[in-house]
């Protein structure tokens, strides 16, 4: 590092934007709505309430609230805000006069975040970590800083209709499937059936092994995730190397590098800065949820009209990309009025300060959900009903709402916070407060 490097330090209590540490902490307790049936039933509960954890009744109300106003949404803000403090990071240091050294920073800062998904996802038992996605599609941010708004928008409207198109030639595909399959039946037993007929036959009963898991693999899985902590990591192992590697390409570019390109372009057009004024939040509120509410009631009503069959999850993803972006675009415009607001001030402070906490607390949902569901710990993993997990998650929000703004009085970062600036700016970082 040059001469600059104290000025190329980590930004100040006095430099942050109070309206994005609120968002992120607003974002960072609503991504663990959705986490929540990840930690504490099998894989596929996450999507399908039929799976395990309850189907009617609270479960299937609790199913039916998530995935009308919160799935995906969380994400969606989670990912803006990663986009927002690269060019927070890079433009304020440039400010300053760094040079090359401005790249160094936020490329090793990037790397460490890949490092921390790996330790998280195979050593924290968190199979649905999003921070290895993060550094990973976060290194192609970098050029994207100074480019204007319009064109970052006319790139997230590329990549989510590429992302459409993609979930259309799936749903097609599996139609196909499924004929053949229904075609299959119509032979009788000991009959040669075509290649055609026999490969999509084929096809069909593995995807409906994989989405639709019978009682025997649903007890087998869930007895492993109580077992003891060596066992866990093998366990889940394959899960993660899944997550990171096939869902990742086809998934996320579509999904969290369009969201955090869309992030870049919100903060230079002020909207997540609470710069505009209020009528304009206000009409963002109303055209969001207008937009985004009536989406996603056509796409659970496909999902409960046809009792969550395997191709009506892929029917109503058709739609999927709109209806979240325009949910995130209406939360985005409540919390940028109630920070405008001068009410709830202790609420306001206490979400400022899970935000500033952001990494610390979403390992924390890990380590916490470890020790409630798996066999390290209380061993609850599939014997909560869905509805019950949210006890949980309302227990976790208590703690770090009053957690970490305690915390802050007396240290300048998390500790997570702390080791990753430390990494990053390769020199350790005060980390009390005076």
């Amino acid at each position: 590092m040059t001469n600059n490097g104290g000025l190329l330090g980590p930004v100040t209590t006095s430099e942050r934007i109070r309206s994005l540490d609120v968002l992120r902490g607003v974002a960072l307790l609503g991504i663990l709505l959705m986490n929540i049936t990840g930690f504490g039933l099998v894989f596929m509960a996450y999507v399908d309430p039929t799976v395990q954890g309850g189907a009617d009744g609270y479960n299937l109300l609790a199913w039916l609230i998530n995935n009308m106003f919160f799935e995906g949404t969380m994400r969606a803000l989670f990912s803006m805000l990663f986009g927002v403090g690269m060019v927070l990071m890079t433009s304020r240091m440039i400010n300053r006069g760094g040079g090359i050294e401005v790249a160094d920073i936020y490329y090793r800062r990037t790397i460490w975040l890949l490092i921390f998904g790996l330790i998280h996802g195979y050593l924290i038992l968190w199979t649905g970590d999003i921070l290895f996605a993060y550094g990973l599609w976060g290194l192609f941010l970098f050029p994207f800083r100074n480019t204007n708004p319009k064109k970052l928008i006319t790139a997230v409207v590329v990549l989510t209709l590429i992302g459409v198109g993609l979930q259309y030639g799936k749903y097609s595909k599996l139609g196909e499937y499924k004929m053949q399959y229904e075609a299959a039946q119509s032979y009788s037993e000991g009959q040669e059936l075509p290649k055609e007929v026999r490969e999509g036959k084929e096809a069909w009963e593995g995807i409906v092994a994989e989405l639709k898991p019978d009682k025997e693999k649903i007890v087998e899985d869930t007895e492993s995730m109580h077992k003891g902590y060596l066992d866990l990591v093998l366990f889940l192992a394959p899960v993660n190397r899944m997550m990171q590697t096939t869902f990742n390409y086809d998934y996320n570019p579509w999904d969290v590098l369009a969201m955090m390109l869309l992030g870049i372009a919100l903060f230079k057009m002020g909207v997540i800065t609470a710069q505009l004024k209020m009528k304009s939040y206000l009409l963002m509120v109303l055209i969001g949820y207008g937009i985004g509410i009536p989406i996603n009631y056509y796409e659970s009503n496909i999902l409960l009209e046809n009792e969550f069959s395997i191709l009506s999850f892929y029917e109503s993803g058709l739609t999927y990309p709109f209806g979240r972006i325009a949910m995130s675009f209406g939360h985005i415009g409540l919390v940028m009025i109630f920070c405008k607001l001068n009410i709830l001030g202790f609420l306001r402070n206490a979400l400022s300060a899970v935000g500033r906490m952001a990494l610390t607390n979403y390992i924390m949902h890990s380590v916490i959900c470890a020790f409630v569901f798996t066999g390290i710990g209380f061993s609850l993993f599939g014997k909560l009903q869905r509805y019950e997990l949210y006890y949980v998650v309302f227990a976790i929000w208590l703690f770090q709402l009053i957690a970490s703004p305690i915390w802050l009085k007396y240290y300048r970062f998390g500790p997570l916070e702390w080791l990753w600036r430390t990494l990053t700016y390769k020199k350790l970082q005060p980390f009390r407060r005076k």
